[in-house]
């Protein structure tokens, strides 16, 4: 037996749920052609997994790795934590379907402290060019969701109403020609602009096309206001017969929980993903800024900024971290009462000023109100539901980013397997490689066994562990040292090897 990567002496958790078993994994080019006891096997390269686990490698679910997936320090969080695929595309906003001049400009400028600048697109962009910049450029593979607020953006700009029918159709054949050309779905962004602007039934009629794709929605409405979200997710997925997937579902679980039980009781083909910390992430405009300042229309809303009387929120205040301010970057990290009272001014006006001066591209780090014991409960609760899927919502840019993306997947896996006791480690493997592979279609992965691509996570189980904090946040995890991505080593001894093998994955 002569294999070009031998992963020996380990046990395999192949993400069936089954438990552990002692075996040797052989790889031929980007293929796993052997599990069990190998002896006597040949490698060109062997991977000596003895004393750790041997499992899929994990699929993250909503992540904003969009501008970064090339960036060596964005790969490094990732394959530290085992997680060999990206889900990009998230919240109705990234960088294709862009046709219209202004497009691209619009969501480089509204997510600039979500998702970057694309590395190297200026103008127009398709789905196809997109995927295509992603293989074989990176250590990680990507799969991608059409963003429905970009979509609406190129065809209605920042238009405050609902579509016209012809809106609608140049809408729906952005999308028939973007699941052409490989995207693995359709998401929206209900609270972030201009995908508020769209009703249910814009949504449902978008989705038509899809098929078994998954409708991913960050709904109109979380925590308290959980169920109103759910409700509307609900009559999506009736009236448009489509899976549906929602995005880092966070709340009260006694709130979140009964929703999704009935829907699912109902027949409808429900999913989440969620991440195991109990602060978000997300732009300044959008936590801080009233709903009658229209934050499509920059020009508009910061002529509004600079010349009106604004009525903020000031509960909001303190619970509130800078993460990103271009220009300021000493506020990064500060909250926003803190960055005040430096800068010599009141909260109000500080983040006026800073939402004028960055042209509304700030972001920030916010404690959610169900912060606390029974928030990390409700965490807990929702993380053992059987439609849960793994995903960071890691954010890569700004100098005090959320830890999220260094940390979540380590978190599950250790911290919630080894300390809380939610998942075994079969279960979890479950929840954060197969199940993700399944509901997203993507092609060969999530599971050890031959036939298989060979995305693979060499893991301790008893060493793994995220490090990253609120204070540090950029600190890769602890626990996984040696990962292959299509059967190419691209960490060994926990350092990156420089191999970019990553595919674009069209389901």
């Amino acid at each position: 037996m002569i294999f070009d990567v031998l992963v020996q002496g380990g046990r395999v958790l192949d993400g069936t749920g089954a438990p552990a078993f002692p075996a040797d994994v052989g790889v031929v080019a980007d293929e796993i052609v052997a599990v069990g006891r190998l002896d006597g096997a040949e490698a060109a390269t062997v991977v000596d997994a003895s004393g750790r686990h041997v499992m899929p490698g994990l699929v993250d679910c909503h992540v904003h790795g969009d501008a970064l997936a090339g960036d060596p320090a964005v790969q490094l969080a990732a394959l530290r934590q085992g997680v060999t695929t990206f889900v990009l595309g998230q919240d109705g906003l990234s960088f294709a379907p862009a046709t219209t001049p202004g497009t691209l400009a619009y969501v480089t400028r509204y997510f600039a402290a979500v998702n970057g600048a694309h590395p190297w697109a200026d103008g127009p962009l398709s789905v196809r060019e997109l995927l295509d910049g992603h293989d074989r450029t990176t250590a990680l593979n990507t799969a991608y969701l059409l963003p429905h607020g970009t979509i609406r953006y190129d065809v209605m700009g920042p238009a405050e109403r609902a579509a016209t029918r012809e809106e609608l159709a140049a809408m729906l054949a952005r999308v028939e020609r973007g699941l052409e050309e490989g995207a693995a779905g359709l998401s929206t962004g209900l609270e972030y602009a201009p995908g508020r602007y769209a009703d249910a039934a814009e949504i449902a009629a978008l989705c038509a096309p899809l098929g078994g794709l998954p409708y991913v929605t960050h709904m109109r409405a979380y925590g308290e206001r959980g169920a109103t979200g759910m409700a509307e997710v609900a009559a999506i997925a009736r009236a448009s017969g489509v899976p549906v997937h929602v995005s880092h579902y966070h709340g009260p679980a006694s709130v979140l929980l009964p929703p999704l039980d009935a829907a699912l009781a109902e027949g409808l083909d429900v999913t989440f993903d969620s991440y195991p910390y109990l602060r978000g992430s997300t732009i300044l405009a959008m936590v801080a800024l009233p709903a009658r300042i229209p934050a499509a229309d920059t020009e508009r809303a910061l002529g509004i900024l600079a010349s009106e009387p604004v009525e903020w929120d000031e509960s909001l205040w303190p619970r509130i971290t800078l993460s990103y301010v271009p220009g300021a970057e000493w506020a990064e990290g500060m909250t926003l009462p803190e960055a005040a009272a430096k800068a010599g001014t009141g909260p109000g006006e500080f983040c006026r000023r800073i939402l004028i001066d960055t042209r509304l591209s700030a972001g920030c780090v916010t404690a959610r109100p169900d912060d606390g014991p029974e928030g990390e409960e409700s965490v807990r609760a929702i993380l053992r539901h059987p439609a849960h899927t793994g995903g960071s919502d890691g954010i890569y840019v700004g100098g005090h980013p959320h830890p999220r993306g260094y940390g979540a997947f380590a978190r599950m896996l250790g911290h919630h397997v080894r300390e809380t006791g939610d998942w075994s480690l079969p279960q979890a493997v479950v929840h954060l490689a197969s199940h993700p592979a399944r509901r997203f279609g993507l092609p060969r992965r999530g599971l050890v066994r031959p036939g298989q691509i060979a995305d693979l996570a060499v893991v301790d189980a008893a060493a793994l562990r995220d490090l990253a904090t609120y204070e540090s946040p950029r600190v890769p995890a602890a626990g996984v040292d040696d990962v292959l991505v299509s059967g190419v080593p691209v960490l060994a001894a926990g350092r990156l090897t420089g191999a970019t093998p990553g595919r674009a994955l069209r389901p």
